[in-house]
């Protein structure tokens, strides 16, 4: 794939033009217009006018935007993360009127992948030959080409449709298609825009035809020959192709031969010399053994869809096809299968068994199978409750599947800020809340809600504290009611009774007055 080079952002200048400015004549300019850019790359918008006195300039837009700068006049905006075609609109008020300007956003994407269907392992001659290819991804779709070649040779072209995109073309297999290598290829036509042609082609598949002779192979040997003594013998067969590929064995009774072999155009020949034995009877046996032959009716297909596979080989072969034998030599083994998700990538397999006098000879092929399914992700394998604490390293565990692979991200709720997966990460109190986990690939969006609770390390402190605090509370307040308590009972009032107290004076005699003293 080849790219163009470019700088981190494209600048784009939208003048606003007003149409009916009372008591003025404002001009305005749009340069660019309509851009086109790769998707996820920045846009820088200029916003201008030539009001004199313009008021509120503003860019509209779904996308995500900031100011860069401004003046009088004119505005600068950033446009972050482009990923989808979009319509902007820069707007300002002069002397009253709105004035409007408009563009449209191209974001151009390539193709994530593209395959061309396998092949079968042999072709015969003089038969159709279907080739498959398929694009996931690309856009824009209208500019988006599938093109099926055979070496340099355009087979077929045709506007990518669907998601995947499928382009199919058939060839009429000949001698000449022997070892012919077929490729798919997906061209972006961007020219159109003031780009370049953009290519990405496919893995090539290699094709191998064959012709089976009409007739048996021909033996040339004595009907009859003397014990212990040495004949030469020859063994010819007419009409294969590629006649390289066959394999030859000769034998006389349990006797294996060495046989030199010769090619002449589609003529094989195979000679020996034998020594005779007693019991033993000459064979031989030249073996066009080139299957067995594997086809699946798709090799791409969608979960739920039917498959039918087969497997076939020359007479006297008899196959079979993932354990299950033909009824008889020289028939098929079929067999349908209904794709599920566990079929991606099976495979198929097949054996052919051919016994000549009494040895027997295997042939193994095998084919796989791809079963396209939108992305999943299996809760087990992604937690929906997470309890961390503040500034603590861990990790989000989060897988997803899928065919094609789906991209994983997990963004928060609010903010839709991205918390990494699978790697480690400084958890803070920001990151509390819950997020969206997002599998994404060409054949849906899969989402799963992740809580993530982050606790201050500190609160386990502060609640304690907080209760100590409660508690000495307390008990100061406990220990105030009861100093209330026991000063009011010592301050109590107590009421005496008033008497008279007074007493008649008179003089006190000697005796009184000593026992007063002593009292």
């Amino acid at each position: 794939m080849s790219y163009i080079p470019s700088s981190p952002l494209i600048y784009i200048f939208l003048s606003l033009t007003c149409q009916t400015v009372p008591g003025r004549d404002a001009q305005g300019f749009i340069v660019p217009q309509d851009p086109v850019l790769p998707a996820g790359r920045s846009l820088l918008v200029n916003c201008s006018t030539s009001c004199p006195h313009p008021e509120l300039i503003t860019l509209e837009t779904s996308l995500p935007k900031e100011v860069i700068d401004e003046d009088q006049g004119w505005a600068a905006f950033r446009l972050s993360n482009v990923t989808g075609d979009s319509k902007i609109i820069c707007s300002a008020f002069c002397n009253g009127s709105q004035m409007t300007s408009s563009s449209n956003i191209t974001v151009y994407r390539f193709p994530e992948l593209v395959e061309l269907d396998l092949l079968p392992r042999w072709q015969p001659v003089g038969e159709n030959l279907t080739l498959q290819c398929h694009v996931w991804g690309g856009a824009p779709r209208a500019q988006l080409t599938l093109v099926l070649l055979r070496g340099e040779e355009e087979l077929s072209r045709q506007p990518a449709v669907g998601e995947p995109a499928e382009g199919t073309a058939t060839v009429l297999a000949g001698r000449g298609d022997y070892g012919a290598k077929f490729t798919c290829r997906a061209e972006l036509d961007l020219r159109p825009r003031g780009l370049g042609l953009f290519q990405n082609t496919s893995a090539p598949r290699q094709l191998r035809t064959f012709v089976l002779p009409m007739a048996a192979p021909r033996l040339v040997a004595p009907l009859s020959l003397e014990v212990g003594t040495s004949w030469p013998v020859d063994c010819t067969l007419d009409g294969l192709f590629p006649v390289s590929e066959a394999q030859v064995q000769l034998a006389l009774g349990d006797q294996m031969l060495n046989p030199a072999v010769s090619i002449h155009g589609d003529t094989l020949r195979a000679t020996a010399t034998v020594i005779a034995r007693a019991d033993q009877e000459g064979q031989c046996p030249a073996l066009a053994f080139l299957g067995p032959i594997l086809n699946l009716s798709e090799t791409n297909v969608t979960e739920g869809s039917k498959v039918n596979v087969s497997c076939t080989a020359g007479p006297r072969v008899q196959v079979m096809l993932d354990g299950d034998l033909a009824r008889a030599p020289g028939e098929p083994a079929q067999l349908q299968v209904t794709a599920t998700e566990g079929d991606d990538g099976r495979y198929f397999f097949c054996n052919a068994i051919l016994e000549v006098d009494g040895e027997i000879l295997h042939r193994n092929v095998t084919a796989q199978l791809r079963v396209l399914y939108g992305p999943k992700i299996d809760p087990a394998k992604c937690p929906q409750r997470l309890a961390w604490k503040d500034r603590t390293s861990h990790i989000l565990q989060c897988e997803a599947r899928g065919n094609p692979v789906p991209q994983l991200q997990c963004l928060h709720e609010g903010s839709r800020r991205e918390v990494p997966i699978g790697t480690p990460f400084l958890v803070k109190l920001h990151h509390n809340g819950t997020y969206h986990c997002q599998a994404v690939s060409p054949r849906g969006t899969y989402t799963l809600l992740v809580v993530m609770h982050v606790q201050d390390r500190n609160s386990f402190v502060v609640t304690i504290l907080i209760g100590v605090l409660v508690i000495l509370g307390v008990v100061t307040a406990i220990v105030a009611l009861m100093c209330i308590f026991g000063k009011q009972t010592r301050s109590g009032f107590y009421h005496v009774n008033q008497q008279d107290t007074s007493l008649p004076l008179r003089p006190v005699q000697p005796k009184e007055a000593v026992e007063l003293e002593q009292s």
